[in-house]
């Protein structure tokens, strides 16, 4: 396998949960890994000026529209849950210390975050509600509870979004291919043939 791709996203990110049904394995057909990475969206709206894709006019009502079709075309569940957008610190939190015992549990928690919210539109936002997610995964849901209020896996996680930041992510999805930046769901094609020597 060659260098690592690395995927950031946000529990809160429609175009990041389709990302992640179809990530890993587009990858491990191109012979690479995949690393994933949440982050904060809310942090780097207030250096974009960006704001959540269903606030801006015109384009809400085409990315609800696009949401419901994609869902479809993918034979996904989809939902546009209420509330939405919710704050997922106390999910990307749980990823990294999910993923610092068993990467494998951490991916398969985060799927499972994202089917509860999007799939199911059940609210992710609580710590509780995170911790039952992973128990039922097989992780130490109590443990875990307990680390989501420690002060340095909240650092951990403004680290994470900062390092984001600064490699240049200013969305989600987002993807880095051998220093190659992609944005967006829809570029899945382009990093395959990114890969596969066929950019030119």
């Amino acid at each position: 396998m060659g260098d690592s791709v690395r995927f950031y996203f946000d529990f809160s990110s429609p175009y990041s949960y389709f990302a992640a049904q179809k990530i890993d394995a587009t990858l491990e057909a191109c012979g690479r890994n995949c690393t994933w990475h949440p982050f904060l969206l809310g942090a780097l709206f207030k250096i974009t000026g960006s704001a959540p894709l269903t606030t801006i006019p015109i384009k809400g009502d085409y990315c609800r529209h696009d949401w419901e079709r994609m869902g479809k075309m993918m034979n996904v569940a989809w939902t546009l849950p209420d509330p939405f957008p919710i704050p997922t610190q106390a999910a990307a939190r749980a990823f990294y210390w999910l993923d610092d015992q068993d990467p494998d549990l951490a991916k398969r928690f985060a799927l499972a975050a994202f089917d509860t919210y999007f799939g199911r539109g059940r609210d992710i936002t609580a710590a509780e509600a995170v911790a039952e997610l992973a128990a039922g995964l097989g992780a130490d849901g109590d443990a875990l509870l307990t680390a989501l209020g420690d002060d340095a896996l909240k650092q951990r996680l403004k680290d994470e979004t900062a390092q984001a930041i600064d490699a240049g992510v200013f969305g989600a999805p987002f993807f880095i291919v051998d220093g190659e930046h992609f944005w967006g769901n829809d570029r899945l094609w382009m990093i395959k043939r990114w890969i596969k020597g066929q950019a030119a």
